[in-house]
């Protein structure tokens, strides 16, 4: 399967996640309207802690990373950037995505590595971070994505204390993947206040891309 039919596949599993519909219309009455909202909630729930157990795989280089799709909106393949100077040299630059400015971060980088040698399988995951300045779209440049996969909490060990290639703050755990380990991501702090703040700026920005 190319990289292209893969990030495709990936993205159809995104949109295609069930959502809630609080539309009234059609309830014969109040009492059943009442129950069917309860019943869409309860369904909600169960649909939103089945996908709390689903993560995103991609690679860095050789290694095999993971982050929950709670945290991210779509699949894109990597594209025309727009350098903006003075910034951090983990900050690739910024895209235009439909109108909205959102920074690229490289996330080999970031984690202390070279930068990512863009290919054809190149890609940027669109995520949806949150801290207490607000809500913030960001992109991160991966080698390649893989596919969606099922990790319960059963099969989730705590980060270990060294030995792996990123800060053990940034792991929010190691996914088993029948006999190998996957790192799963804590990407709320993979990114500092501070970097934040620069993100948000960026986002905030007249730059034309």
């Amino acid at each position: 399967m190319s990289q292209s039919m893969r990030n495709q596949a990936v993205n159809n599993q995104l949109v295609n996640r069930p959502s809630l519909n609080h539309s009234g219309a059609n309830h014969p009455g109040k009492s059943q309207g009442l129950n069917s909202l309860m019943h869409r909630q309860a369904d909600s729930r169960i649909e939103h802690e089945q996908e709390a157990h689903q993560y995103l795989t991609f690679m860095l280089g050789a290694e095999v990373f993971a982050i929950g799709i709670l945290h991210i909106k779509e699949i894109i393949e990597y594209g025309k950037l727009t350098t903006v100077p003075m910034m951090p040299d983990f900050i690739r630059g910024v895209i235009n995505l439909r109108g909205a400015v959102v920074p690229v971060i490289d996330l080999s980088r970031r984690f202390g590595g070279t930068r990512s040698q863009i290919s054809r399988r190149s890609c940027i995951i669109i995520l949806e971070l949150h801290s207490d300045e607000g809500r913030h779209v960001i992109g991160v440049v991966v080698d390649a994505v893989n596919e969606v996969l099922d990790i319960q909490d059963a099969e989730i060990e705590a980060a270990p204390a060294f030995g792996t290639s990123v800060r053990s703050d940034f792991i929010a755990g190691m996914g088993r993947i029948q006999e190998s380990f996957v790192i799963i991501l804590d990407v709320n702090n993979v990114l500092s206040g501070k970097d934040l703040n620069l993100l948000t700026e960026l986002e905030h920005s007249e730059v034309e891309v």
